[in-house]
Parts: C-alpha cells; structure tokens; sequence
C-alpha cells in the first residue's frame, strides 16, 4: 500500500484522506448502535488514515 500512496498526486491523496475520515466516522456511530460487522474496521482506518497524512507531510517536508 505504500508503493500506491507515492505514486497518486496530492489531490487523489486528500480525496482519499477526506474518504476515510468519512468512513471512520460513519463506523464510529454504527457501533453505538452496535451495527459494525467488522470491529477491527476502525483499527484498520485509523492505521490508513495515518499512512496518507504521513506520505503528505514528507511530501510538504519536501518541498519548503
């Protein structure tokens, strides 16, 4: 997965970025209402989630 996320431009990263927030939060109130099929879901997103804002921030180190 970190091969893809060096590849894509900036724009497909935050899109992506903005995706994954949406679906964490959406799994988030699924599980208050105990409809989450997959605990591990939020693990998963949240991991995913740090890996974007990681390739970002090297990509903004980078460039100043």
């Amino acid at each position: 997965m970190a091969k893809t996320l060096t590849e894509r431009t900036d724009k497909d990263l935050k899109q992506e970025l903005k995706d994954k927030r949406e679906n964490l939060r959406a799994f988030r109130f699924g599980v208050s209402g105990s409809k989450a099929k997959n605990p591990y879901e939020g693990r998963i997103l949240r991991k995913e989630i740090a890996r974007i804002m990681t390739e970002l921030f090297s990509r903004d180190k980078k460039t100043t």
